[in-house]
């Protein structure tokens, strides 16, 4: 999906410092885009639950979706845990999947606003729509925009998550309703909506690189390698 212009969306920080209600639009205007993710949200959620429910329990399953709020890192620790590894290596491989988070988080962090501890709270908003969404493509992010597109994804994950873990037994094989096909275009439709010919490269190259490495590297190594393909798009945008 394309970014919001800078026109439409609040000035950065390094021009002046957001009213309340420059704030209160910004996050509504979130609120209104991350609407389109909170269904997919919900279901993926209710997947995660009724998968990591016979390995940890309900109540640990929604725990760590409100604890961790991590759908993909989370789906690789309960696959690690359900295939009998130990907590290190599912700690490791929930780890190596949220690597793809701090290059993210340098690029949004001067959008943040207050201390270490306000901006360290902020910045848990960031998840991968809501992060591509507040990207304003010159560089530059909408810290109001990321936290309001994040609020309904959030709301409708834990959700999710808890209708899977407590009632799993009514829904069945997430399989049958075909979700487990639904987190990777899920993450699909967010690369096609921000590719054009200078992304292209390194979205090829990343592909490729993962598709290499899924049959034999351990979880979470394929999306970390794939991700350094990013430099090929930094060197161009250079």
């Amino acid at each position: 999906m394309s970014a919001l212009p800078v026109s439409e969306a609040e000035p950065t920080h390094a021009q002046y410092e957001p009213t309340p209600a420059v704030e209160s639009a910004g996050i509504k205007r979130g609120i209104k885009a991350g609407v389109v993710f909170a269904i997919p949200a919900f279901a993926l959620g209710a997947s995660f639950g009724i998968l990591a429910e016979p390995v940890m329990g309900a109540g640990a399953a929604i725990a760590m979706s409100i604890l961790v709020f991590a759908g993909a890192a989370q789906f690789a620790s309960v696959s690690v845990l359900a295939a009998g590894g130990g907590a290190f290596s599912a700690v490791s491989a929930g780890l190596l999947i949220n690597m793809r988070f701090l290059p993210m988080g340098l690029a949004v962090a001067p959008a943040l606003k207050g201390g270490r501890l306000r901006r360290a709270a902020e910045a848990q908003a960031m998840v991968d729509a809501s992060w591509a969404l507040a990207s304003r493509g010159d560089g530059t992010f909408s810290r109001e925009l990321m936290i309001g597109a994040t609020l309904p994804q959030a709301l409708c994950w834990w959700a999710g998550t808890a209708v899977g873990a407590l009632g799993g037994s009514l829904i069945g094989n997430p399989e049958t309703f075909g979700l487990d096909a639904m987190f990777p275009a899920f993450y699909l439709a967010l690369l096609v909506g921000e590719m054009d010919l200078r992304t292209l490269p390194s979205a090829l190259l990343g592909a490729a690189v993962a598709l290499v490495l899924v049959p034999f590297a351990p979880p979470g190594v394929p999306v970390v390698a794939a991700a350094l393909a990013a430099l090929v798009g930094l060197r161009e945008r250079r």
